[in-house]
């Protein structure tokens, strides 16, 4: 854990940035102030103060945008809007490194060809998550492990990959065992009316939730 990173995470302490930064992020694109204000059901200064503080923590990237299909004369400045920020946070204590290991066993399954063993051992990861709550929706125990389930078009998709580090460098092996794990907790579940497809997406997980009659999946079921 570094320092920069235990001193971000600290501007989470305040709970009116707390509520802005998960409303920024699950909205998946660029958000405006006023809109940040209204869900957050403060003053839009107020709300511009906390966002910039959220910026400056690298928590949040902003920029300009016409928030309006309005242009030329009398359409206005564009507008400073927020998104979730590129890079990756870490805070463990004591300080924790299991991003190093984790791309040493990535590449180990590489040089073996181990990749089929990979996907059956990510498979039966998701079927003891899914053993360990019995009764639970699978999306709310794929929400609970950082995935960031939405439902979009039909199916449910996944905003989040918790294994981002490691898809940068082996994306074809973390999209396999995320597609298993997946997979793994359907079966689990005990959801056969579900499947897991592959469909990536830039900045998201690779897979999605899709019922078989071709309907969606969502915690409302």
């Amino acid at each position: 854990m570094g320092s920069d990173d235990l001193e971000s995470m600290s501007v989470l302490a305040d709970p009116v940035r707390r509520e802005l930064y998960r409303f920024v992020v699950a909205q998946g694109r660029d958000v405006g102030r006023n809109e940040a204000a209204e869900a957050a059901g403060i003053q839009r200064t107020l709300a511009a103060f906390h966002l910039d503080k959220l910026v400056g923590a690298g928590l949040l990237e902003s920029g300009f945008k016409r928030l309006t299909e309005r242009g030329g004369p009398g359409s206005g400045r564009p507008a400073k809007v927020y998104r979730r920020a590129a890079g990756e946070l870490s805070v463990s204590l004591p300080p924790r490194d299991y991003r190093t290991p984790a791309l040493v066993l990535a590449e180990v399954v590489d040089l073996l060809g181990a990749e089929e063993q990979a996907e059956a051992a990510a498979r039966r990861a998701g079927e003891r998550l899914a053993a360990a709550s019995p009764g639970a929706d699978p999306v709310a125990l794929l929400a609970a492990r950082g995935y960031e389930p939405y439902e979009e078009g039909g199916r449910v998709r996944m905003r989040n990959c918790p294994f981002d580090l490691l898809a940068r460098t082996h994306p074809l092996l973390v999209c396999s065992l995320n597609l298993a794990l997946c997979r793994g907790l359907l079966d689990g579940a005990g959801d056969d009316g579900i499947e897991a497809v592959l469909d990536p997406r830039p900045d998201e997980c690779c897979v999605a939730l899709v019922r078989r009659d071709g309907s969606s999946k969502n915690n409302h079921d």
